[in-house]
């Protein structure tokens, strides 16, 4: 036998009271309707992946007044306490402006790099209570802390924060001075004689 003479179901002669019930009630048309609903949707699923926007930053909570979503950064010797609130972008540290308070260029596009990717700058206010270090371990505390805070704050922003390794803590010490050695890895001067 070939393909020709093989006949389907509705090729078939039936009676005529067969004939009006079979076809209404067959497995293959009810098939056939979820696929079709599916090949259209498949095909609208890249371009509507392609014009995803960014993820707009919603707290995922409200806050009654005087509350605050809270983080802790560390980096070397410094410790830095962060809190952050919706608001109209004040950023201070310690009592004072993050300009005023850092003076070094680098250190204040490292710190502002944490708003700017995660879309948030202008968004929220920043207070921030840092002790211990210097001007950099100070700053990469704020990073740490800052990327935690909008991390409570915001959970979908997490895989832009992980990406751009805010929410990484730098384990990066001073290494202690040796006896026998004027400092970590300097030796004094070796004499033969």
């Amino acid at each position: 036998m070939t393909e020709k003479d093989v006949k389907t179901p509705e090729e078939t002669p039936q009676a005529e009271g067969e004939t009006t019930s079979a076809p209404e009630s067959t497995a293959p048309e009810t098939v056939a309707e979820p696929v079709a609903e599916e090949a259209p949707a498949t095909a609208s699923e890249p371009a509507a992946e392609e014009a995803k926007p960014k993820p707009v930053s919603t707290p995922r909570q409200k806050l009654k007044p005087g509350q605050w979503w809270w983080g802790l950064g560390r980096r070397k010797s410094a410790v830095a306490r962060v809190r952050i609130r919706p608001g109209d972008g004040k950023f201070i540290v310690n009592k004072r402006e993050y300009e005023a308070y850092f003076t070094g260029e680098r250190d204040r596009n490292d710190i502002m790099n944490v708003m700017e990717k995660t879309s948030t700058k202008g968004k929220i206010d920043v207070y921030v209570n840092v002790k211990g270090g210097g001007f950099t371990g100070q700053a990469g505390a704020i990073i740490l802390g800052l990327g935690r805070a909008i991390m409570v704050y915001d959970a979908n922003l997490e895989p832009i924060l992980r990406d751009n390794n805010f929410l990484t803590r730098d384990p990066r010490q001073v290494e202690r001075k040796k006896y026998g050695q004027p400092k970590a890895r300097k030796r004094f001067q070796f004499s033969k004689r």
